[in-house]
């Protein structure tokens, strides 16, 4: 099968073409720039740049559908938030390719922390109670009312921009640095104590076709992750399967749980790729986007891997009291990139660093915005949607709006 990976700067973008082709099939990619290290993987048939999705997000939709076209793509895989502007002008890739993402509606419905919230409290999914702050005197009242408390951006990704009073992140941003508003709300929780558990899932018509569970041991800024280790599939597949059944949904789901002593809490979701992609084997994930078996795939506890490239970067952050740590994890964790004897990505992970002004490998924050600033998806209308998703993302404002919600008890 012929397949198109978009924004292969990405780790997981990486890995996807290794496993794709691995498996059998013939693959391309795509981004907004040159030296995006995917692009330069020796197992691709070829690679392409495309306008910028954000900003220029109908040209960006005819390069990917020329792309499709010229070299008879039949799947298009979205590494990351690419995948709204394509679903949103799904109408004019028809007939040309299939787009594995979601319908826009709902990669909208999900990506929007606080409609999602709302979402899995009606399908009585366990999480925790959620005050949504829409300015900053909302914001204040919501923090009052959890002695301990968290709280992030409706449109945030990559543990970026957090608030709280607990744990290592507390202090990081101040109350008053925050300014909620009603087109970029605020969820504000209460702080809820034990391990991230993460997933990563494909499906296909709402059945789950792939699934893996992970936690991540090293983090960078204690936020994102940059080593992992897989767990126990069997608490988070049956929630999985509930959202997705609910929706019909087919293409790349991801997760954030907390692991409270009474199960699961669910935190937030990625509707897109995610890190869990790592730990799946080639098999694994091509049959879960393009194969799809009767039994889900799932990724057995006690698979590790890491990006040695930010272990490297976290290293240089944290000095000296970091490299015996380094050292250890580096010798006995397999790096994403070993064994596949494809060494160009790497070189070009280094050039897509500095092709970003503002990188500062000391800044997670600054760095983590400027790789993914330009194929990020904030909750705006897109240019090219139909009337219909218009209306959908209208009304998604309204349903965000609404009082303070949960928690379930099913």
């Amino acid at each position: 099968m012929k397949v198109l990976v978009t924004s292969s700067r990405t780790p997981f973008a990486i890995d996807m073409i290794r496993k794709l082709a691995e498996s059998g099939h013939e693959v391309y990619a795509s981004d907004t720039y040159s030296v995006a290290p995917g692009s330069h993987s020796r197992l691709l048939s070829g690679h392409f740049v495309t306008a910028v999705p954000r900003t220029d997000t109908v040209r960006f939709v005819a390069d990917v559908g020329t792309i499709c076209r010229d070299n008879e793509i039949e799947v298009v895989v979205p590494a990351f938030e690419e995948g709204f502007y394509l679903a949103a002008n799904r109408g004019r890739l028809d007939g040309v390719t299939r787009i594995f993402t979601g319908k826009f509606a709902d990669l909208a419905r999900l990506h929007d922390k606080s409609t999602f919230q709302r979402l899995v409290v009606e399908l009585g999914v366990p999480t925790a109670e959620t005050v949504v702050a829409r300015s900053a005197d909302e914001l204040r009242a919501a923090i009052e009312r959890f002695p301990r408390y968290f709280a992030r951006a409706a449109f945030s990704r990559g543990g970026v921009s957090l608030l709280t009073n607990t744990g290592p992140l507390a202090g990081h941003l101040e109350v008053q640095d925050v300014s909620p508003t009603e087109q970029s709300p605020w969820l504000v929780q209460p702080f809820v104590d034990g391990p991230m558990h993460c997933t990563y899932s494909t499906l296909h018509d709402g059945r789950v076709t792939a699934h893996c569970a992970y936690r991540a041991p090293r983090q960078w800024d204690h936020s994102t992750g940059i080593g992992f280790q897989s767990v126990d599939p069997g608490a988070s597949l049956p929630i999985v399967e509930r959202i997705a059944g609910q929706l019909g949904y087919t293409g790349q789901l991801s997760f954030d749980f907390i692991e409270a002593p009474d199960g699961l809490s669910i935190v937030e979701c990625n509707p897109r790729a995610t890190d869990g992609v790592l730990l799946m084997s080639p098999g694994q994930f091509s049959h879960g986007v393009l194969e799809p078996q009767p039994e889900a795939a799932t990724v057995p506890a006690g698979e590790q891997v890491q990006l040695d490239i930010a272990v490297f970067g976290q290293m240089f952050q944290q000095g000296l009291k970091e490299i015996p740590h380094t050292l250890h994890d580096l010798a006995e964790i397999q790096d994403a990139s070993h064994g596949w004897h494809d060494a160009l990505p790497n070189f070009y992970s280094v050039l897509a660093y500095l092709h970003h002004e503002r990188l500062s490998l000391r800044d997670h924050e600054k760095l983590f915005e400027a790789m993914y600033d330009d194929i990020c998806w904030n909750g705006e209308p897109i240019a090219g949607m139909s009337e219909q998703d218009a209306a959908v993302l209208k009304e998604l404002e309204g349903t965000g709006a609404q009082p303070p919600f949960g928690p379930s008890r099913s």
